[in-house]
């Protein structure tokens, strides 16, 4: 125990030595300009590698999957073998059993993949005898010593009745009848793999996680039809769906519509779990879902019909809208908090340290973005980085990071590997995120201190980003042969790879130098889906696919699973890949001094590409629903109700 306490502290030096030395970097030698080899630049080189470890970890996947399937094809024919043989014995006569097991001790035995039948057309006797003397298997004797037992037995005359009292030692029947309408049989448990969980608390979870799905078809379907509009502008002359009013309906009915929603009701369980206690408040729960449902939706109507907060980016619901999510999000937060008081465990546990932050820091964000007295001129202009990079990264990310504190280390049955990096991450990330927002604003008018600080922070981050990705990795050490055979850890998997590879790849974009060539482009647009999407999306499918089977007692069928992490992730790899090649031509194209409309021009093959990689992506989540519905249909209420003392924490 001490030895690995001591490589933690050790890990952690490295990690705060690579950090300082980073934070120096980015104020060195950025007086770049277009005479800069695009390929020298460290954020370029950076960038490169980051893509290629994507491709790598997707093959890494395939790989695996296939020599699952491989194997599992291979095991299917020797159980098929098998099968066939255990019929053979079960057919045995007592002669042929006499027979079979005398030249069987005299014969020179062979393996199960080497044995080769006889034509179907011979004799069953023939067959029998070919197979079961040739044959080397270590059941095979047990089962012909069983078969002769059950020849040479002889009843009783006491089987039928006795004067024996019923018993049920191992707690299989759940109630007993002697009523002559009932089955002949008594109820028995069922056997399937549920938590024991207050079903109050199951409830909660999962409208939110219903809730959050709808959003997610919604706000995916308006993404699709924005990727086609750029191909085909002229699709349709309908006002309320025109670019301009659409484009912020898919990002805030996906952003507080189905992550907000899947987070929250994720979370509901983690704090109830970690805290061994019930939802302090079912009222404020079920009130806070029809909040800030009735803000998305109210939110999604006003947007189309032109109704918006100006120019902010994520804040582009009105006010008064914006203040039901956020009463919404007061009662979570009050709920969230009274639970974890209420606790009867000693510690607090980490995930609820990151949820705490991020409802804290999205309540301050929200009164911040939406003060409009101090908001005039470049003010509004840094108030809009502060808002959008801080609703992504201490809402969308660090609630995220909360739940697979808690998910995966569930997950493999095992704790996570260091409590004392999860909090290094967390106090990093509550340090450097917050100041980062206006390195979206890289040689704008807002003053170069202020540019250089939100580049310094930036190269801050990769503390948190190297604690929690070391982290979580070396949680999973040792179970990646379970890629194979789930996909949650697929999806987890792939989580774990993009927070490192976005994160750091955001971190090399705030650079002055690729802020040069990037900003304002599609390779934006490409970052923000590998962040949002690669990043919290797969960690809430990989949370909601470990959680939801086990409350309800019925698994999704795998294959079809599958079919949505493969949808989802190519579609993902098609988008990015495609927006970062265009997104680094264009800007090129604007720093040659090219016409604006050549940039557009060759960015159409890109957009074609975003629109295909985007289609993949919503017929992914249409297979996710119909998974999430037919694990909803076989839902049963337990038998009986839970007590608070049953609650064991998982």
């Amino acid at each position: 125990m001490s030895s690995i306490k001591f490589l933690c502290r050790q890990l952690q030096r490295a990690i705060w030595g690579l950090g300082f030395f980073m934070l120096s970097y980015p104020v060195y030698g950025q007086e770049s300009t277009a005479d800069t080899s695009l390929l020298g630049e460290p954020g370029i080189i950076g960038t490169i590698i980051l893509g290629g470890m994507i491709v790598i970890v997707a093959a890494f996947i395939a790989t695996y999957k296939v020599i699952t399937l491989l194997k599992k094809s291979n095991e299917n024919r020797q159980i098929k073998k098998w099968a066939y043989l255990k019929e053979l014995i079960i057919n045995l006569g007592k002669e042929d059993l006499k027979r079979t097991i005398s030249e069987r001790k005299a014969s020179k035995k062979c393996s199960l993949e080497n044995l080769k039948f006889p034509n179907l057309t011979d004799p069953i006797e023939e067959k029998v005898k070919y197979a079961l003397i040739h044959l080397e298997h270590p059941e095979i004797d047990q089962l012909l010593f069983q078969k002769a037992e059950r020849l040479n037995y002889q009843l009783e005359g006491t089987e039928l009745g006795s004067n024996l009292e019923p018993t049920d030692s191992r707690g299989l029947v759940i109630t007993q009848t002697k009523e002559i309408s009932n089955p002949i049989y008594d109820e028995k448990q069922d056997s399937a793999d549920r938590i024991v969980a207050d079903q109050d608390l199951v409830k909660i979870v999962l409208a939110y996680i219903g809730s959050s799905v709808f959003w997610l078809l919604f706000g995916t379907f308006i993404g699709v039809l924005l990727g086609v509009k750029f191909i085909l502008p002229d699709l349709d002359g309908l006002p309320f769906l025109s670019f301009g009013r659409i484009r912020p309906v898919h990002t805030n009915s996906v952003f507080w519509g189905w992550t907000s929603l899947a987070m929250i009701g994720l979370g509901y369980f983690t704090v109830a779990r970690t805290s061994n206690t019930k939802i302090f408040s079912l009222r404020w729960a079920w009130i806070a879902l029809v909040l800030i449902n009735t803000a998305v939706a109210t939110g999604s109507i006003s947007l189309m019909m032109g109704v918006n907060n100006g120019g902010g980016e994520y804040r582009e619901y009105i006010w008064p809208i914006m203040s039901i999510f956020a009463i919404g999000l007061i009662l979570t937060f009050a709920n969230f908090y009274k639970m974890v008081a209420n606790r009867t465990t000693e510690e607090i546990y980490v995930s609820n340290w990151y949820i705490f932050g991020a409802c804290i820091w999205t309540l301050v964000l929200s009164i911040i973005g939406y003060l409009p007295f101090y908001q005039e001129g470049l003010g509004e202009t840094i108030i809009q980085g502060y808002y959008m990079h801080q609703g992504v990264g201490m809402w969308f990310m660090t609630f995220t990071l909360g739940l697979i504190y808690y998910y995966l280390p569930s997950t493999l049955n095992k704790p996570i590997y260091s409590y004392s990096l999860g909090i290094l991450a967390f106090w990093t990330q509550m340090l450097f995120y917050t100041l980062i927002g206006t390195h979206h604003f890289v040689f704008s008018p807002i003053p170069w201190w202020l540019q250089t600080v939100a580049i310094v922070f930036s190269a801050g981050m990769f503390i948190p980003v190297f604690a929690g990705t070391t982290n979580f990795l070396l949680t999973m050490k040792g179970s990646f042969s379970q890629i194979g055979r789930s996909y949650v850890l697929p999806f987890m998997l792939v989580g774990v790879v993009f927070y490192f590879i976005g994160s750091v790849q955001g971190s090399f974009q705030a650079f002055r130098f690729t802020n040069f060539v990037w900003h304002f482009t599609d390779f934006n647009v490409a970052h923000s889906h590998m962040t949002m999407y690669g990043i919290v999306s797969f960690f809430l499918w990989g949370c909601i696919y470990a959680l939801i089977p086990k409350l309800i007692g019925k698994r999704p069928n795998q294959l079809l699973v599958g079919i949505h992490f493969w949808l989802s992730f190519i579609g993902l790899l098609a988008y990015t890949f495609a927006l970062m090649v265009g997104g680094t031509a264009k800007g090129l194209s604007w720093i040659e001094g090219a016409p604006f409309i050549e940039s557009v021009t060759l960015m159409v093959p890109y957009w074609l590409w975003r629109a295909i990689g985007g289609s993949f992506m919503f017929f992914g989540h249409i297979v996710f629903w119909y998974n999430i519905h037919q694990v909803y249909k076989g839902w049963k209420e337990l038998k009986r109700p839970v007590e608070s003392n049953e609650l064991i924490p998982l």
